[in-house]
């Protein structure tokens, strides 16, 4: 029932945040990808994807709302897009910054109900151009996943210094309970595995081209497919 509130409560939640935003500063973005990948696994069936965005902090909270094509993903339920909205909080601790935060993923056009929330808290610390940070997301058990999921990470990003250059890595482990294997595989095939990933940007002005290698230990004949190893191609504008 907590889930199923949240997942209501999101999206008017970000439609009060947009009326009352008369202060605030909202950003915008658009993003062509060869593929939309998340923590290893391909979101579009391992075809190219666009992506819009929209964010804005409103009291002390960050509100954030991402659409993005998932081209009919069997992983899906055959959806045709997915949106991330997302409530976030964040404060400084000493030398760190901590977040904490709960997301709502809606998916259209599936044949069936697979959408499910998840809550998260992080941490990082940055250091000149360098900035290291963890964190963990959960997903408490639905229907719609087949369980309960839980993802640890770690993750890194550097400035080259005089340069429009930035590198970053990340690597993730994902685990949970199983009480629908078909449904569990969406997040997490094989029951459990780890994924990483290594990307460098290169960004000027509004615009930012990155490229990123991903992996994933995932055996190939895993369900959902499309987690092996891929170089990914991504372009962005902000505004």
């Amino acid at each position: 029932m907590v889930i199923r509130v949240t997942m209501l409560a999101l999206p008017a939640l970000m439609a009060g945040a947009a009326i009352a935003q008369a202060q605030g500063m909202p950003s915008f973005g658009v993003e062509a990808t060869t593929d939309e990948v998340r923590r290893g696994l391909s979101w579009s069936e391992g075809k190219a994807s666009a992506s819009a965005d929209a964010a804005v902090s409103l009291g002390g909270f960050d509100l954030s709302a991402r659409m993005a094509a998932t081209r009919g993903a069997a992983r899906h339920l055959g959806a045709d897009a997915v949106a991330d909205l997302t409530l976030a909080r964040r404060w400084t601790i000493g030398l760190f910054d901590v977040s904490a935060l709960v997301s709502g993923h809606l998916f259209a056009g599936a044949a069936d109900t697979a959408h499910y929330a998840e809550l998260g808290l992080g941490a990082s610390y940055a250091l000149g151009p360098a900035r290291v940070g963890a964190g963990a997301r959960y997903a408490p058990r639905q229907g719609a996943i087949g369980g309960d999921n839980l993802y640890l990470y770690g993750d890194a990003a550097l400035g080259i210094p005089a340069t429009p250059f930035s590198l970053s890595a990340s690597l993730g482990h994902s685990r949970g309970s199983v009480r629908d294997p078909a449904r569990a595989a969406r997040l997490r095939p094989d029951g459990a595995y780890t994924d990483w990933r290594i990307g460098a940007d290169y960004a000027r002005g509004p615009l930012l081209v990155g490229l990123d290698y991903t992996g994933t230990d995932v055996k190939g004949g895993a369900p959902g497919g499309h987690a092996g190893d891929r170089v990914i191609g991504r372009v962005r504008l902000s505004f």
